[in-house]
């Protein structure tokens, strides 16, 4: 990986930085920081003895909806609850071919999960559909649970709030913006901030697992998904199913490489998205990944200087035009992005096709909710000066000269954060539990292949399943006929795949 390139080295200087003093915020809520912990506590007897009571849900009468109540801390379950929504869709097999429930998460962090089972409902195999109640919940914090308050308080965008200066981001401006960000969320939210990470958001499934009687959880994660069903399998070893992880995080990531990775990531996706595209006529960006990055390079430039415009209400940056890109590269979004830049290209004409790619692009980094749990994860959320970030510049842009100035930009996204980290990345533990089934795409921008690798290499038990694949995540993506066959049979008889799998 080229994630390697210069670590050892700038990791030593920033661990020197990160010791340096904690940023005003973190301060004032360091005696919770220090209170929360990843051991398990004895089950709040209250809570465990709840009984759902379900009802067709307004917007979609086919689901059901309940809500439950949960400690808002596990450790003092007495200090008061939150509300977490819960939405299933009821198996339609009989009793004999129901194995339990199926709780979904769909990644982020910060994503809504109900949202995405909604989505992703209908694409299940009818045997999938027979076997399983398909649940999911909203993590604290998020969508119809509890959610964060921050005010009328917009987050940092991932570049800052002025184009890029000659390739580099603003960080000054991105270091206020934040600074801001986090001032408010204290202010409005400061009591359920220490309480959205994902140990807590853990103990939650283990409740809603326990309130829809099955003994132990059945689980299928995507993305931060993954770590989600990692840290539960950690903290309840003895209680995991059947879990398949797709598009894994290594949970013994630091923050550096938690966005230095994906920089290198999208790069090799983007040199596969070139070299597919010198093969077919009319290439917008050239005969090679080389040019194709020279061009892509001169398009942002001069975008950055000269937005382009289309009518009163569209202009076009190079940073949007950044995000756009990392959007269609993760999705993917080929046909598409060939499209768009073919507008960029063109002295003239509309610009139909990147308006439609921003439209389906979600980008996670400027929600409340990512920084939030983020910020909570020492392999997630790094805490890195403007001075620090600018720094490690020359780092990100070796690793991927397209996309690693954008990508260094999110290292200051928990400068100011009101609370870090209960414990350091290295700590996590993998102990002994049922089998899992990790999936890695060899090309996954996201959460790139190593990740998987490492995740899989974590528990004794998992198996990997690869696939020579493009795109983040490949379970019931087009195309991965392979991959929805190994992880059915799977989730429906227990059964691993092969030791060294390779779908094509």
């Amino acid at each position: 990986m080229v994630a390697a390139v210069g670590a050892c080295a700038l990791l030593a200087t920033a661990c020197a930085w990160l010791h340096a003093g904690k940023p005003p915020a973190a301060t004032r809520l360091a005696a919770l920081g220090a209170a929360r912990s990843v051991d398990v506590r004895p089950e709040p007897a209250r809570h465990y003895a709840q009984r759902p009571v379900w009802q067709p849900c307004e917007d979609e009468p086919s689901y059901q909806c309940t809500t439950l109540a949960a400690p808002l801390d596990y450790a003092h379950p007495e200090s008061g609850d939150i509300t977490l929504a819960v939405t299933r869709l009821r198996s339609t097999g009989t009793a004999s071919e129901r194995i339990g429930s199926l709780l979904y998460n769909p990644g982020g962090p910060g994503d809504s999960a109900i949202d995405g089972l909604r989505g992703i409902a209908e694409d299940f195999s009818p045997a999938m559909r027979a076997a399983y109640d398909l649940v999911a919940v909203d993590p604290r914090g998020v969508g119809a649970s509890t959610p964060l308050d921050c005010g009328s308080a917009a987050p940092a965008p991932a570049t800052g709030s002025r184009p890029f200066a000659g390739g580099k981001p603003d960080f000054e401006a991105l270091d206020e913006a934040r600074a801001e960000t986090a001032d408010a969320c204290l202010r409005h939210s400061g009591r359920l901030l220490p309480h959205v990470g994902t140990p807590d958001a853990a103990r939650d499934l283990d409740l809603v697992r326990a309130l829809v009687g099955d003994e132990r959880l059945h689980y299928l994660g995507f993305s931060y998904g993954t770590y989600l069903g990692a840290t539960y399998a950690e903290l309840f070893p003895s209680r995991v199913g059947r879990m398949a992880l797709d598009g894994g995080v290594d949970p013994t990531i630091d923050g550096y490489r938690r966005f230095l990775d994906p920089a290198h990531g999208y790069q090799v996706a983007w040199e596969a998205f070139a070299a597919d595209c010198a093969r077919r006529p009319g290439c917008p960006v050239g005969r090679s990944p080389a040019e194709a990055g020279r061009v892509l390079d001169a398009l942002v430039a001069r975008l950055d200087r000269s937005p382009r415009r289309e009518g009163k209400d569209v202009a076009v940056t190079g940073a949007d035009l950044l995000r756009i890109v990392l959007a269609a590269l993760k999705r993917p979004a080929w046909d598409e992005l060939r499209l768009a830049l073919g507008e960029m290209v063109a002295p003239a004409g509309d610009t139909a096709a990147l308006q439609r790619l921003s439209a389906a692009e979600e980008e996670a980094v400027a929600d409340v909710g990512f920084t939030a749990v983020s910020c909570l994860s020492a392999a997630l959320g790094p805490v890195f000066t403007p001075a620090q970030a600018e720094a490690l510049l020359p780092a990100f842009r070796r690793a991927s000269p397209q996309f690693g100035a954008y990508y260094s930009a999110l290292l200051t996204t928990c400068a100011h954060w009101p609370v870090g980290p209960a414990r350091p990345a290295q700590a996590f533990s993998a102990p002994p539990t049922s089998p899992i089934l990790v999936v890695g795409t060899l090309r996954d921008p996201a959460t790139p292949y190593a990740w998987s690798q490492a995740l899989t290499r974590l528990f004794p038990s998992a198996r990997l399943v690869t696939w020579d694949g493009d795109g983040h995540t490949a379970y019931l993506q087009p195309g991965s006929a392979c991959v929805d066959a190994a992880v059915d049979r799977y989730l429906l008889s227990g059964r691993l795949p092969p030791a060294g799998t390779v779908c094509h």
